[in-house]
């Protein structure tokens, strides 16, 4: 068994200042650690129970298969938010047929974002009987 002490995804933006100014200014991550100077420097963010690493700088924007999902106490409150700051919203809050509330948006390379509410009475917060 490989034993994992920490982990971080790693994106390596297209430009990476109008990311810096996205993820930190826009979504209003704390930044955990940044390192090395220059445009292209790395900034680590903190993302719940892990770290999200913009660094260096990619040809093209990352493979569409790349998701993130961020799990929010209130996604209204995040929509209202967001909009304020000039984010896209690329779907705006909607109650799914599995109970979760999601709203979609993408970074400025078109990496899509999904910001999730659990409600208290979902199974994934609640179990009857356990």
């Amino acid at each position: 068994m490989v034993h994992v002490l920490g982990s971080r995804v790693l994106i390596r933006p297209t430009d990476p200042e109008r990311s810096r100014t996205f993820y930190g200014e826009q979504l209003g991550l704390a930044v955990y650690r940044e390192f090395g100077t220059g445009p292209e420097r790395g900034t680590v963010y903190f993302l719940g129970g892990g770290f999200l690493e913009l660094s260096g700088r990619a040809e093209s924007a990352p493979r569409p298969g790349l998701r993130l999902w961020l799990q929010v106490a209130d996604v209204e409150a995040a929509h209202r938010e967001l909009l304020d700051k000039g984010v896209e919203i690329v779907r705006p809050p909607v109650k799914e047929p599995w109970g979760l509330i999601e709203m979609w948006i993408a970074d400025p390379d078109g990496t899509p974002i999904v910001l999730v509410e659990t409600p208290a009475d979902h199974p994934l917060r609640y179990r009857p009987g356990i």
